[in-house]
């Protein structure tokens, strides 16, 4: 009986012991950063995601708007500014982009390791392998061999969990730096619903932030709330700019793409519409099979599983809406870029004729102020949709900051001597805005170019080296 009763606990023993180490191996089993080994077990989420590859067209910013070329004078995105393709170009299109340089090696380049966070699920894999100091640290071609899976899977799923194998979706938020912000808005990932997660996953990139401390850390500036004047005072007080703007020599900043601060805003976010009910619907396969789609795109592309579930409009007649609010918005975005950018030349025609720093601090903090509100409102990716009423508001307080510092700039060039409006160079297309500010277009595309034939097939090459090892 004894040698039974051993037996008995010696084979529990063996079999807690055996759980406790599957458990230590799934604890530490490698973030899957390839999203072509999630194919087998999810098909149509896969299949769908890689549809996203036929949003392909390279639309040149620019070439559209080259007031936008001065509006970013002395920063990358006056080089170059591409609209956004499909998740699928996601690693392309920040190799190819002109803001990225053409660094030489790992420690070269204008732009820091931070530039890579919205791009792939190897900067989940990374930070979990070597912590955020050690991801942050360094210039961006650091990352060149490390970051080469395009937006995918384990970007905003737990794919190591049983849920996910299992076939749910189980949401993560896999950047540290995204769940200190949910807390810093009091809606802490782990204790939201369901709705809140899908919105969360996606404001993993689609916010506004900034680079900062030694590191240049990724943060977002949410400590006094999500609206454009609340994040401006934030940035005011800690004395941050992005860069100071070549021309009239303003403390500037950037906005990246505040959708998920300004989706919370308009009447989708008010009423829980979330990103997933628009962009990534449920729909029926042919044998009857529900799924979520990956290809993220433009809701009237499958009108009957997104806009149709709550509105009775016809497709036709809410498309009419939309491009009448996208029209509003575009025209009070070009008002605001022409103010602006006469501000920005007038306050260079005030330093030259001898302003002084006290002289210019107000009208330079009404430029920086001005063109942040432009920046926020322009930068948010469907802002027409999702809260255009936020846009028109916002882009006329820039109206009013622009106007402010053009009429304090008229009474100090006045003071200076100077009565005559202040004439602007050629600045008709993006060559000549180009030019206007001294930029050499042709040497920056041909170390570009240099760059992507020579040190990308090296990141390439020790990136598969690295991968079959998995």
């Amino acid at each position: 009986m004894v040698n039974k009763l051993t037996t008995v606990l010696s084979l529990l023993l063996a079999t807690l012991l055996s759980s406790n180490l599957i458990a230590a191996e799934n604890n530490t089993e490698q973030l899957e950063p390839r999203n072509e080994k999630f194919e087998q077990a999810h098909p149509e989420q896969y299949k769908t995601w890689k549809a996203t590859s036929e949003s392909s067209e390279l639309a040149d910013g620019l070439a559209e708007d080259p007031l936008m070329v001065i509006m970013w004078a002395g920063y990358g995105f006056s080089k170059d500014y591409n609209k956004p393709r499909g998740h699928f170009y996601a690693i392309d299109d920040i190799r190819n982009t002109l803001r990225t340089g053409a660094p030489k090696d790992g420690k070269s380049g204008p732009m820091v390791m931070s530039c890579w966070s919205c791009k792939s699920p190897d900067v989940a894999r990374f930070l979990e392998e070597n912590g955020e100091d050690a991801y942050f640290t360094g210039k961006w071609a650091k990352g060149g061999a490390e970051i080469v899976n395009a937006i995918g899977c384990s970007d905003c799923h737990d794919t190591r969990s049983k849920a996910f194998k299992n076939g749910e979706p189980a949401l993560k938020l896999t950047r540290p730096h995204v769940l200190r912000a949910m807390e810093t808005i009091n809606k802490p990932f782990a204790e939201q619903p369901r709705l809140d997660k899908q919105a969360q996953v996606c404001a993993q990139c689609h916010v506004e932030y900034y680079f900062t401390g030694p590191t240049k850390a990724v943060k977002f500036p949410w400590d006094n709330g999500m609206k454009v004047g609340d994040m401006e005072a934030y940035y005011d007080a800690i004395g941050f700019k992005d860069w100071t703007h070549k021309v009239s020599k303003a403390p500037m900043l950037k906005a990246q793409h505040p959708g998920y601060e300004t989706w919370t805003q308009g009447i989708h976010g008010k009423n829980n519409v979330t990103c997933v009910d628009c962009h990534m619907p449920k729909v029926e396969n042919e044998d009857g099979t529900v799924f979520t789609d990956h290809k993220v795109g433009n809701p009237f592309d499958r009108f009957e599983n997104t806009c149709a579930n709550c509105h009775t409009q016809s497709k036709t007649m809410l498309q009419d809406v939309v491009a009448t609010r996208k029209a509003q918005v575009l025209e009070m975005k070009l008002i605001a870029e022409k103010q602006i950018v006469a501000a920005h030349f007038e306050a260079k025609a005030a330093w030259d004729a001898g302003a002084t720093e006290a002289e210019m601090k107000d009208i330079l903090q009404d430029i920086r102020h001005a063109q942040w509100r432009w920046d926020y409102s322009i930068a948010s990716h469907g802002i027409h949709m999702h809260a255009p009423e936020v846009a028109l508001s916002v882009l006329g307080t820039a109206v009013d900051k622009a106007a402010d510092a053009r009429t304090k700039l008229i009474r100090l060039l006045a003071k200076k001597g100077i009565t005559d409006p202040i004439q602007l160079p050629d600045i008709s297309t993006k060559e000549a805005a180009q030019k206007a500010l001294g930029m050499d277009m042709d040497k920056m595309n041909k170390e570009k170019q240099a760059f992507l034939k020579t040190l990308v097939p090296e990141w390439q090459a020790e990136a598969e080296k690295r991968e079959a090892t998995y």
